[in-house]
Order: C-alpha cells, then sequence, then structure tokens
C-alpha cells in the first residue's frame, strides 16, 4: 500500500458532516507511514477547507469527479478540465428533451452559476450568476461540472437516460440516488483517470493503490485501484465494481481496513 485514495462524503464524512476520530487518526498513521493519502471527491474545491480543518491533512486533492487537481495548501486549482460551452449547450439541448423538467447550474472556474428555476441544496447564496443559461455561458467560464436537476425523477433514473444522451460529448454521474440530480464532466474525466496521473507522477503503480467509495462517482476509480472496497450499504454498482466490501461510515469502515493494512506491511 503506498497511495490511499479515498472518497469524502458516505465514505469518511459521516451525514452530519463529521470525520470521527477513529478515521482522522487512520488517515495520519499511512501518512506517518509514508503513504500517500489524496481526497478524491465530486466535491468543488471551495467545499475542502472544513475537511482540512477537522482532518489538518493537507497536500493534493482531486474535487469535481476528477475535472480539477487542487492544492489543499495553497488553495489553488493546479490543474482543470472543462467542458466548453458548445458542448455545455448540446448536453442541456439532449436532456431537456429527455427531461423536460430539468433545470442545469454550472459549477465553474469563475464560481457557481445557475438558472433561476434550479432549486439549490448546498450553494444557496453563493451564486456568482443567476440568469438564462446563454448569459451563463457567454464568457465561455470553463465549466468544470455542468448539473442537471429534475425535482421529478430520481439520480439512478436520470443516470440512465443521461449517459446515453450525452455519450461522446460528456462523462455522466451521480454521488446520490436519492437526489434528483446528474453531474456532467468532460468526456474521460473520472475520479480514476485524474487519480492515475497523479499515481503515475508519484511513481506508484496501480497495484499500490487502495481506493474506497460509495457511489456511481467512485465506480471507475474503484474498479482501477489495486484494491477496491466499497462501503457497506453503499450503491450497488460501487458494490460491484469494488470487489471488496469495507464497514459502512458510521462503523469507522475506512479506518478499520486502513489499521488492518498497516498492521500487516509493519
Amino acid at each position: 500500500m503506498h497511495l490511499v485514495a479515498t472518497d469524502l462524503d458516505g465514505t469518511v464524512v459521516r451525514p452530519d458532516g463529521t470525520i470521527s476520530a477513529r478515521t482522522r487518526a487512520a488517515l495520519s498513521a499511512c501518512l506517518a507511514a509514508g503513504v500517500h493519502v489524496v481526497y478524491v471527491t465530486g466535491r468543488p474545491p471551495r467545499w475542502m477547507g472544513e475537511i482540512v480543518e477537522q482532518t489538518g491533512h493537507r497536500g493534493t486533492a482531486i474535487c469535481g469527479n476528477g475535472a480539477v487537481v487542487y492544492d489543499l495548501d495553497t488553495e489553488s486549482v493546479l490543474e482543470a478540465r472543462t467542458l466548453v460551452a458548445a458542448d455545455v449547450r448540446t448536453c442541456v439541448e439532449r436532456l431537456r428533451t429527455l427531461m423536460p423538467a430539468a433545470t442545469f447550474a454550472l459549477e465553474t472556474l469563475a464560481g457557481f452559476r445557475r438558472e433561476p428555476t434550479y432549486v439549490t441544496r448546498y450553494d444557496t447564496g453563493v451564486e456568482e450568476e443567476i440568469g438564462p443559461l446563454a448569459d451563463l455561458l457567454a464568457d465561455d467560464p470553463g465549466v468544470v461540472k455542468l448539473l442537471c436537476r429534475d425535482e421529478t425523477s430520481s439520480g439512478d433514473a436520470m443516470l440512465a437516460l443521461a449517459r446515453r444522451a450525452v455519450d461522446g460529448v460528456a462523462s455522466a454521474t451521480h454521488s446520490n440516488p436519492r437526489d434528483c440530480l446528474v453531474e456532467l464532466s468532460m468526456a474521460g474525466v473520472s475520479k480514476a483517470a485524474t487519480l492515475a496521473e497523479l499515481a503515475a507522477a508519484r511513481g506508484v503503480d496501480r497495484a499500490d493503490v487502495v481506493a474506497f467509495g460509495d457511489m456511481p462517482n467512485d465506480v471507475e476509480m474503484l474498479a482501477w485501484a489495486g484494491r477496491g472496497y466499497a462501503m457497506a450499504g453503499g450503491h450497488p454498482d460501487a458494490l460491484a465494481a469494488a470487489g471488496r466490501t469495507a464497514p459502512s461510515c458510521l462503523d469507522d469502515g475506512v479506518a478499520q481496513v486502513l489499521e488492518t493494512l498497516l498492521r500487516r506491511s509493519a
């Protein structure tokens, strides 16, 4: 084990937003043993400050489902893979045809932007701009994620439609089957693709990567890693991709696995 890649929400971050003392200690023990620890999350960079505050861990994180490589020390974007405005328009046109009730928001390098009818869950009050999609894209702001919300549907149903609709134009995923949201990134972008590049840059073979996750946006990462662990109670797609199951987040599953692996390597 030379690199630990872990999703955050539902994997190490509990429903109340906290990370347990046991999990923090396990991640710190990995660092002390010379093992790289990389957070790999769907979160935008602006949501990472609270994670740093809780864990004290800095270094490099992968955000936006692989679209952004982020320096937690300097709070700066090191690399970004973004959708161009033309591809965003194509995706929106195709998705509106399939989901007439859909509304859209943009996670961009210039801030969060949304249509007036898009209902926010977490980012109310932080919008850099609210308006028609044409206006939101007017300056080609570098779209990290196109967010599609349909209050009449669910994550899994929407994802099945979106993957077919945007194939070849964008990559579609979601991180919560109970939410009515799908997230679209530049074609080919995933947590796995960016993690593979980061691991290679650090001289780490995929066989020496241990990854944890719980949702469809973790599937490629769990399948790619030498050891992939899906969290108990996670999405069926994540469980199928990983081949291994860790106890749930509430049972400090990541910590339990890491403690065992560290003992074996001692």
